[in-house]
């Protein structure tokens, strides 16, 4: 039985506020298919004071920008693209294309065809999140995509610059410094001056993830990446500093990141909530962690591990972080999440900034249904079949005759009776003059 020391607010105010949401990106979208690039220049002004001759910059200016960053800045860069390359590489080993022979002369295969342009959205605003084109176009890259546009916005009408290196050394096609629903919108359903991608991937505020909501289909989408979310699952021999840090990491990403707490001991939780309260007056990025804790902050205490772990399934939130005694029980217990950071030594940050593993992940409970971002997601697992001996047309034709009628397709029947008519000289009562 759970006890909750600290609620969220109401699900009945989130459901209002996406309401609003879902109205601004339905006019929008449905502005920007009617006026293409006018409407995507408007919406640029007036969401990111943004109206530059062309948003998509030239090489020479990624040039510029590139050499412009601190070669520290570039290292590290570079470093962590390779953490991320390495384990898509992994990723792309573990997917295998194979051909198998089923009956004699019918060869049955799969193989894996990255789709052939990707829109890689990488969140600014506030934040120039230069991991997030690590993730998309890295990973894209990886998977054989031969046109990756990336699309970032200007934080306070300055070039990002630090994102623009991350973004071409990811090895980006286009980039464009545009931002919002504009950006994701414009990607999906082309402009006279950018041509439609396949499929989006990234992050973004809840304006963004509304925009491949509403386009998918249109357009594939990796996954419904929305707020950020942390659960920490922690016993009583957890330290409540490092859970109070740890909460607030991840609050910080916007005013309705939710992070919340599971623990066996009520005085762990007691005294991370202590804490929490303790760091947020100090907090650089106050504005933003402190109504994140206010409004979507949870603490909740189990009597047992059992019930901790199936009351974090129940959550399936897209990062959790178990500090636990035997963290790698997770593993065992759990099977909702986006992604598991086990022990101590293993932060969330980690995972959203430099460990190698993709950070774009599941939210609002779509680690129900999914995973992450990864290599696979850029790929289009297809089959094809070929039946070159004459006995295996016969006994499939026949059996396709059967079978077909008995769902009561003619027209699949005589395909079927077509095949065992020139294989084995069957007769074809239906074909009369």
């Amino acid at each position: 039985m759970a006890t909750i020391l600290k609620h969220a607010v109401p699900k009945s105010e989130v459901a209002a506020s996406l309401d609003q949401v879902r109205e601004t990106v339905t006019g929008v979208i449905a502005d920007i298919r009617a006026r293409g690039d006018e409407a995507v220049r408007a919406y640029s002004e007036k969401f990111d004071k943004w109206s530059p001759d062309s948003f998509r910059l030239t090489d020479e200016e990624v040039e510029k920008i590139v050499a412009s960053v601190p070669q520290q800045v570039i290292d590290d860069i570079r470093f962590v693209q390779e953490q991320v390359r390495t384990f898509a590489r992994h990723q792309l080993d573990s997917l295998r294309e194979f051909e198998v022979e089923t009956l004699p002369g019918v060869r049955l295969g799969q193989k894996h065809i990255p789709v052939q342009a990707a829109g890689a959205y990488i969140p600014g605003g506030r934040y120039p999140l230069t991991a997030s084109a690590h993730m998309t176009i890295v990973t894209a890259k990886v998977a054989g995509v031969p046109r990756v546009v990336a699309c970032t916005p200007p934080i306070h009408g300055e070039i990002p610059a630090a994102t623009v290196a991350a973004m071409h050394l990811a090895g980006a096609d286009e980039i464009w410094l545009l931002g919002g629903v504009q950006a994701v919108a414009a990607m999906s359903v082309g402009t006279d001056t950018m041509r439609p991608v396949n499929l989006i991937a990234g992050p973004g505020n809840a304006y963004v993830a509304e925009a491949k909501r509403q386009l998918f289909g249109e357009v594939g989408i990796d996954l419904f990446a929305g707020p950020t979310e942390i659960l920490v699952l922690a016993d009583e021999q957890a330290d409540p500093f490092v859970c109070a840090v740890d909460l607030l990491s991840q609050a910080e990403h916007g005013p309705d990141s939710p992070a919340v707490l599971i623990t066996t001991s009520r005085e762990l939780a007691e005294k991370t909530i202590a804490e929490v309260e303790r760091l947020l007056p100090g907090m650089p990025t106050r504005d933003f962690a402190e109504p994140a804790w206010r409004d979507h902050g949870q603490v909740h205490v189990v009597d047992t591990h059992d019930e901790l772990y199936t009351l974090a399934d129940a959550f399936a939130f897209e990062h959790v972080e178990v500090l636990t005694a035997e963290p790698r029980l997770a593993l065992e217990r759990m099977t909702q999440y986006g992604a598991l950071f086990l022990g101590e030594g293993t932060c969330v940050s980690f995972g959203d900034k430099v460990i190698g593993t993709n950070h774009v992940l599941p939210t609002r409970g779509a680690a129900r249904y999914t995973g992450g971002l990864w290599v696979g997601k850029y790929l289009k697992t297809v089959t094809y079949q070929e039946v070159t001996d004459t006995d295996s047309q016969a006994l499939l034709g026949r059996l396709c005759g059967r079978a077909a009628r008995v769902e009561l397709f003619e027209g699949h029947a005589r395909s079927g009776d077509l095949r065992a008519a020139k294989a084995a000289g069957d007769e074809l009562p239906w074909n009369t003059p």
